[in-house]
C-alpha cells in the first residue's frame, strides 16, 4: 500500500455521526424569510420545454390573453451541467436539463442583465409539469426549489400542473395570478396543436428541400404569421391559410429513397429537439432518413383517455354499492367528450386549412387493442400502452422503415416497455426494425453509432420497397409539391409517390 493511502483519513465531515439518537425532524422547502411577491401586473411567468417552435406559439398565444409569459431558450449541454451541479445525484436527463435551463436563465438575468436575485424572486414565477409516477418525475418541483435554493433564489416560486389532478397543483399561491377559465385552455391547446402541425409538416418536406435550410425559413415564417394573429386577436384559420402560400414556395425533389424513422418512446426525451435527446431528429434527417415525431396531440388524446377509463372503473366499483346516478361522473364525462371533440375539431381545421391532408389523428381505442396482449391497460405510468401500440401499428400497416424508442438513462417506466415487452413484441413480429435506445447528456458517439447500424437496414428496406416497383420515365411535377399527399401501403415517400401514379 502506498505511503498516499496509507495515511488517508476519512473528512471530519463523512465521519459525523451526530445525526444518530437524534429525535425526527420534518423537512420543509418554504423560504426561511418572508417575500414580498409581485402583484400580477407586474408577474413575468416562465416556461418551455415543448419543440422550439411550440414554446414561441405559447408565448404568443398567453400574451394575447394579456399575460406576460416568456419562453425560456432550448435547453442545451450547459443547462445539463447546469443542472447536475446544483440538483441532486443520481436524477434523470430531462431533470437535469430543465432545471439547470431555468437556473441558467435566471444566472444571466442577475449577472448579465443586472436584475437583482431579490428582484428575481419577487417578479418571476415557473411554470413545469408535475406528477407522481413510477420514477422521478414527482419530485420535480422539489428539485427545481432545491437547486434554486443553491443557485442563489431561494424563495422563487414554483406552480405546476397535473393531468389528472386538476391544473397548477404545486406550490400554494395566495393570489389567482392566471385566469383558468376556458379561453385561457382553449387558446394554449390551440397554440399547442397549430405547433404539432406546422412540425409535422416540416418533417415531411425538410430531407427532400433542393435548397438546404428554405423549410426551416418558411416554418419560421409561418411562426410568425400564426404569433401575429394570436397577439391581434385575428383568424387562425386564416393565418394558416396564408401559411401554406409560404410553404408552396418550397421546392422539394420528393423522388429521393429515404427510409421513415418513427421517432417514440418518454415524452420529453421524444419530443424535444436539442442536446437533451443529442438532436436525434436532426441528426437522422443528416443521415438521410425522413423522421415521424410523435405530435404532443398523442399525449393529450392519451390523457383524456386515461381520464376515461378511470372514471369508468370508479362507476363499476360504485355501481356495486349504490343504484343511485352519480351526477358527477356525467359531467366529467361530458367534459371529457368535449375535450376530445374539440381537440379533434381544431386540429383537423387548422391541418386542412394549412395543407396536412394525410395525417390520421390517432384512435385511442384501437391503439389500446393492439397493446391489450401485452401491456396491462391500467397501467398508466410514462407514455403507458402507447409504445407497444404504435411500434404494432407501425408493422401492421407498414408505416416505417425503422422505429425508435428513446428515453433518459434509467427511465423506469419506458424502460420497463421498450427493454422488456417490446422484445415479446418484436419476437411475434420479426420484420420489425426496432432499436431501445437512451441518454444520459454524454455518450452521444456510442448513441450514434447504434442508431447508424439500426438505419442501415432501414435504408436497405427503403431501397428494396422503391425498386421493387416499375419507375415511369416522366415523374408528373405534381409529385414534387408538398399538397400532394398519396396515402398507400408503401412506407417510403418517394415510394408511396411512385405507386399512386402506377396502380
Amino acid at each position: 500500500m502506498s505511503i498516499a493511502c496509507n495515511t488517508a483519513k476519512m473528512t471530519d465531515k463523512n465521519g459525523d455521526l451526530s445525526f444518530l439518537n437524534q429525535a425526527p425532524s420534518q423537512w420543509r422547502d418554504a423560504p426561511s424569510k418572508p417575500i414580498g411577491y409581485a402583484p400580477r401586473e407586474e408577474t413575468v411567468f416562465l416556461s418551455g420545454g415543448l419543440t422550439l417552435l411550440q414554446d414561441k406559439l405559447v408565448e404568443a398565444a398567453l400574451n394575447s390573453m394579456n399575460i406576460n409569459f416568456i419562453a425560456l431558450p432550448n435547453p442545451d449541454f450547459k443547462s445539463f451541467q447546469t443542472g447536475k451541479a446544483f440538483g441532486n445525484r443520481g436524477q434523470c436527463n430531462p431533470t437535469y436539463f430543465t432545471v439547470g435551463n431555468l437556473v441558467k436563465y435566471l444566472q444571466k438575468l442577475r449577472d448579465e442583465q443586472g436584475v437583482s436575485s431579490e428582484e428575481i424572486v419577487r417578479k418571476y414565477v415557473y411554470i413545469t409539469a408535475g406528477g407522481c409516477g413510477p420514477c422521478r418525475f414527482g419530485m420535480y418541483i422539489t428539485e427545481y426549489k432545491k437547486a434554486l435554493r443553491d443557485a442563489g433564489f431561494e424563495g422563487f416560486r414554483l406552480t405546476s400542473f397535473e393531468h389528472d389532478k386538476g391544473i397548477f397543483q404545486g406550490e400554494a399561491i395566495e393570489d389567482q395570478l392566471i385566469d383558468f377559465n376556458p379561453k385561457f385552455f382553449v387558446t394554449l391547446v390551440k397554440s399547442v396543436i397549430i405547433g404539432d402541425i406546422l412540425n409535422l409538416l416540416g418533417y415531411k418536406m425538410r430531407p427532400y428541400e433542393v435548397e438546404k435550410g428554405s423549410t426551416d425559413s418558411a416554418l419560421a415564417e409561418c411562426k410568425e404569421i400564426v404569433s401575429q394573429a394570436f397577439l391581434s386577436h385575428k383568424s387562425l384559420l386564416q393565418a394558416m391559410w396564408k401559411c401554406r402560400t409560404v410553404l408552396e414556395k418550397v421546392k422539394l425533389d420528393r423522388i429521393q429513397v429515404k427510409p421513415k424513422v418513427m421517432v417514440m418512446g418518454e415524452f420529453w426525451a421524444a419530443m424535444t429537439e436539442g442536446d437533451g435527446n443529442y438532436n436525434l431528429h436532426r441528426f437522422l434527417e443528416a443521415e438521410g432518413a425522413e423522421c415521424i415525431p410523435q405530435p404532443i396531440l398523442n399525449r393529450l388524446l392519451l390523457s383524456l383517455w386515461e381520464a376515461e377509463q378511470a372514471l369508468n372503473q370508479n362507476e363499476g366499483l360504485a355501481a356495486a354499492h349504490s343504484k343511485s346516478i352519480d351526477f358527477a361522473n356525467v359531467k366529467k364525462r361530458l367534459l371529457i367528450r368535449a375535450g376530445k371533440a374539440a381537440v379533434k375539431t381544431h386540429f383537423t381545421l387548422y391541418a386542412k386549412a394549412v395543407g396536412l391532408h394525410d395525417y390520421e389523428i390517432p384512435n385511442m381505442e384501437k391503439l389500446a387493442e393492439l397493446a391489450r396482449g401485452y401491456y396491462t391497460l391500467e397501467c398508466s405510468g410514462g407514455e403507458g400502452h402507447l409504445e407497444v401500440a404504435h411500434l404494432i401499428e407501425s408493422v401492421k400497416h407498414n408505416l416505417a422503415h425503422l422505429v425508435i424508442s428513446i428515453k433518459p438513462f434509467g427511465c423506469m417506466p419506458s424502460s420497463a416497455v421498450s427493454d422488456g415487452i417490446q422484445s415479446l413484441v418484436t419476437s411475434r413480429y420479426p420484420q420489425a426494425n426496432f432499436l431501445s435506445i437512451e441518454t444520459s447528456g454524454e455518450g452521444a458517439a456510442n448513441f450514434y453509432s447504434r442508431v447508424q447500424m439500426a438505419l442501415f437496414k432501414a435504408k436497405q428496406s427503403a431501397k428494396e420497397e422503391y425498386e421493387a416497383l416499375d419507375i415511369p420515365e416522366k415523374i408528373p411535377e405534381k409529385l414534387n409539391h408538398y399538397l400532394y399527399q398519396p396515402k398507400n401501403e408503401k412506407a417510403g415517400t418517394a415510394a408511396q409517390l411512385i405507386y399512386s401514379i402506377t396502380v
